[in-house]
């Protein structure tokens, strides 16, 4: 799995440290293999190689409602367009309906327009947005 946390970084800021994002991204995997309790991680396989992955579990909104969260989605850049991302993600939102949430809460970078569209494409809308300043111009 360690292998996709590459594909957690594309559409990072252009600003931010890319040897960051990676290591932070590495460390968000090395966290979801080892999930806590009460989270999930499912793998999709294709002949013994990882080729996806899925991790889900819980966030507190501010406003104080436990939505369950995808902390994690990648597909191996050799198998995107196969309908693995789409599985992944309907296996993570049955998790949160047997888990009795009804909202199923995820983050990606602004710029990664395909994660995007993917997300788009399987009813997911934007509700909140990050804005950023550089202050040193």
């Amino acid at each position: 799995m360690l292998t996709l946390a590459n594909r957690l970084s594309t559409g990072a800021a252009p600003w931010r440290d890319l040897d960051a994002v990676v290591a932070v991204t590495t460390g968000w995997v090395r966290e979801a293999v080892d999930a806590p309790d009460g989270d999930d991680i499912w793998v999709a396989r294709e002949n013994d190689h990882v080729v996806g992955f899925v991790h889900v579990g819980t966030r507190t909104h501010w406003t104080g409602a436990v939505d369950a969260y995808v902390g994690e989605l990648a597909v191996a850049a050799s198998h995107t367009g196969r309908g693995i991302g789409e599985l992944l993600m309907r296996r993570a939102e049955e998790w949160a309906r047997e888990a009795g949430h009804t909202r199923l809460t995820l983050e990606t970078g602004a710029g990664n327009a395909p994660a995007r569209r993917f997300y788009a494409g399987l009813g997911y809308v934007t509700e909140e947005v990050v804005l950023t300043r550089d202050l040193t111009v």
